[in-house]
C-alpha cells in the first residue's frame, strides 16, 4: 500500500490541510502531506505547536473504517513508530513522555496529535507530526531540543520523511490484517 505524498510549502497546519482534503476531495486513498512552514500547529488537549521554518511539518490521513485497530491503540503505537525511525539519527537515547511526545535529554523533540474526522459517514484518522529537526522552539511551558543538536551527522528532513512515510505505508497494511499485540510487538523489537 502506497501513501500518496502531497508537499505544500506554506500552511495554517498539516491537520487542517487534511481534514480539507477529505471534505473537499471526498477522500479516496491514503496521503501523506508534508508543509515547509507551518503557521498554527496543534497539539493535544488544545494546546499550541510552535512550528519553527526549518523543522518537520507532517500528517498522516486514511480511512479507518475496516481496521483492526481502535483509536487509542493507534496512538499508543504512533510514537513507537516514530521513535524507531528517530533512534538511528540520534547519539543520545530518545524515550516516550506519554500519550505522545518524543525526548531526547527530556527535552521534546517531537509531538504527535492524533485526529478522527467522520465525514460521508465514514471515519477517518489523520496523524499530525511535528519534529524539531533543525530549531529549538522557545517555550515557558516545556523545555525543547532538535534532533541536529544530538546527531553525528546533518539532519536531512526530506529523508526523515521518506523514512515516515514507508514506515506508516507498512503500519498502515499491517493494521488491516494483524492484531494489536502483534504489531505492538514487531515495533518493539
Amino acid at each position: 500500500m502506497n501513501l500518496t505524498h502531497i508537499q505544500l510549502d506554506s500552511v495554517i497546519s498539516t491537520n487542517d490541510e487534511a481534514i480539507n482534503l477529505i471534505k473537499k476531495k471526498n477522500f479516496l486513498k491514503p496521503t501523506i502531506l508534508s508543509a515547509n512552514n507551518q503557521k498554527k500547529g496543534r497539539g493535544t488537549h488544545g494546546r499550541k505547536w510552535v512550528s519553527k521554518k526549518g523543522n518537520i511539518f507532517i500528517s498522516i490521513v486514511f480511512n479507518l473504517d475496516n481496521k483492526k485497530l481502535k483509536f487509542y491503540q493507534i496512538s499508543i503505537l504512533n510514537p513507537i513508530i516514530i521513535k524507531n525511525i528517530l533512534k538511528k539519527y540520534l547519539k543520545n537515547k530518545i524515550s516516550i513522555k506519554p500519550p505522545n511526545d518524543l525526548l531526547v535529554k527530556k527535552k521534546k523533540i517531537c509531538g504527535i496529535l492524533q485526529e478522527v474526522i467522520t465525514f460521508k459517514e465514514k471515519k477517518y484518522l489523520i496523524i499530525g507530526i511535528g519534529i524539531n529537526s533543525k530549531i529549538s522552539p522557545k517555550s515557558k511551558k516545556f523545555k525543547h531540543g532538535f534532533l541536529e543538536k544530538y546527531s553525528n551527522i546533518t539532519i536531512n528532513n526530506k529523508k526523515i520523511i521518506s523514512d515516515i512515510k514507508k514506515s506508516y505505508e507498512k503500519f498502515i497494511s499491517d493494521i488491516s490484517k494483524h492484531k494489536f499485540v502483534e504489531i505492538k510487538k514487531k515495533l518493539e523489537i
